[in-house]
């Protein structure tokens, strides 16, 4: 995954001076299409200032999306073998080529408000990158941000993808970081145009693997990187929205 604009590498600080509110779901193992559903909704709430900025932390089954720089090269199977692996396929606005999502791998779609222009699309990806390596250095992995290169990198081995797409301001899609995953999914495709071998995972550079331990330091590294305070309650326009859909 990737995005259109970005920033330097260096460490970005808190998005705003002052703590705000933060809505964490964790809605377990959804389908992609769901999971696309829900974003939609929860964008049209955040226009709508009906919800504070909201964190979406979940998992997917095997899936391939395609971004709007996908390039037909880069899809290396069949739709056949696709389906015969039991791998959907969709085509979304987030920028970046095509990537992989899976069991194992921890997906966020952080819905945030932007400051205005250009350079809140640059920050907002800086923080999110900032906030990933965060949470990766709890985790036991020493992780860092390559100039030129967007996502969460062990060196030259790529550990977390990062594309957004923007609606009037307001953040959808996200990050993919790998927990778990097993790496040879990468190899139906040239994950962002490189070669498969370049993704790694935490289970793979020896860090802890647990998911619920990764969810925890996730929350708490957005928390920190954009000045924010998760939300106890949820408003009620987020409460049906809580369940745990499973796949």
């Amino acid at each position: 995954m990737s995005t259109a604009d970005r920033g330097d590498s260096s460490s970005p600080g808190p998005l705003t001076p002052n703590p705000g509110s933060l809505a964490a779901l964790e809605p377990g193992r959804v389908e992609y299409a769901r999971a696309l559903e829900l974003q939609r909704r929860l964008v049209d709430l955040r226009l709508r200032d009906e919800i504070p900025d909201t964190l979406v932390l979940l998992e997917h089954p095997p899936v391939l999306t395609l971004g709007r720089n996908r390039g037909p090269e880069n899809l290396l199977v069949s739709e056949e073998e696709l389906r015969r692996r039991g791998v959907s396929v969709h085509k979304v606005e987030r920028g970046g080529d095509i990537t992989f999502h899976g069991p194992g791998q921890l997906v966020g779609y952080p819905v945030f408000r932007l400051k205005s222009g250009l350079v809140g699309v640059r920050r907002f990806v800086e923080l999110v990158q900032q906030a990933l390596i965060d949470a990766l250095t709890g985790l036991g992995v020493r992780t860092e941000a390559r100039p030129g290169h967007i996502g969460v990198w062990v060196e030259n081995r790529k550990i977390a993808s990062l594309g957004i797409a923007v609606r009037h301001g307001v953040t959808f899609h996200g990050f993919a970081l790998n927990v778990s995953t097993d790496l040879s999914c990468f190899r139906l495709i040239n994950p962002c145009g490189m070669s498969a071998d370049v993704m790694t995972s935490v289970t793979e550079e020896n860090g802890e693997g647990d998911w619920d331990t990764a969810c925890r330091l996730v929350v708490e590294s957005f928390e920190k990187r954009f000045g924010l305070r998760r939300q106890a309650y949820l408003p009620r326009s987020l409460t049906s929205l809580t369940n745990r859909p499973s796949s």
